[in-house]
């Protein structure tokens, strides 16, 4: 599929595509035109890419850990640096405050529609 297909797939916009190429995260082949075809396995690595970024993963970060978020099998580091493990928990525990954020926010956005649906029901 060509960049604009991929970016439609994936809501991410194709300069984005192009930037994720330069940072080594995504690879399209290169037809002989010169033009980038995305395969479709692709749709599915750049939507976990922008959930990382979304979730405040620098891309350096996501670079490391991208081979292993389609493994469902056990993970072999060969050579772990130290150096990566502590950015990496740092992330994950960042990312858990932000969850428990989201989810804080989440259920005080569900009290209040409560509250509208059950003031609705009796002004009725």
């Amino acid at each position: 599929m060509r960049i604009g297909e991929l970016a439609r797939k994936t809501d991410v916009p194709p300069r984005m595509l192009r930037y994720y190429e330069e940072q080594g995260l995504v690879t399209p082949r290169r037809l002989d035109n010169g033009y980038r075809e995305y395969d479709e396995y692709l749709v599915d690595r750049v939507r976990k890419i922008r959930g990382l970024l979304d979730a405040g993963i620098p891309t350096r970060i996501i670079g490391a850990i991208l081979p292993c978020l389609g493994q469902t099998s056990a993970i072999v580091v060969d050579d772990p640096d130290p150096g990566l493990r502590a950015m990496l928990v740092e992330q994950r525990d960042k990312m858990i405050e932000r969850i428990a954020f989201l989810e804080q926010n989440r259920d005080a956005l569900t009290r209040y529609i409560d509250a509208m649906d059950r003031a609705a029901a009796t002004g009725d």
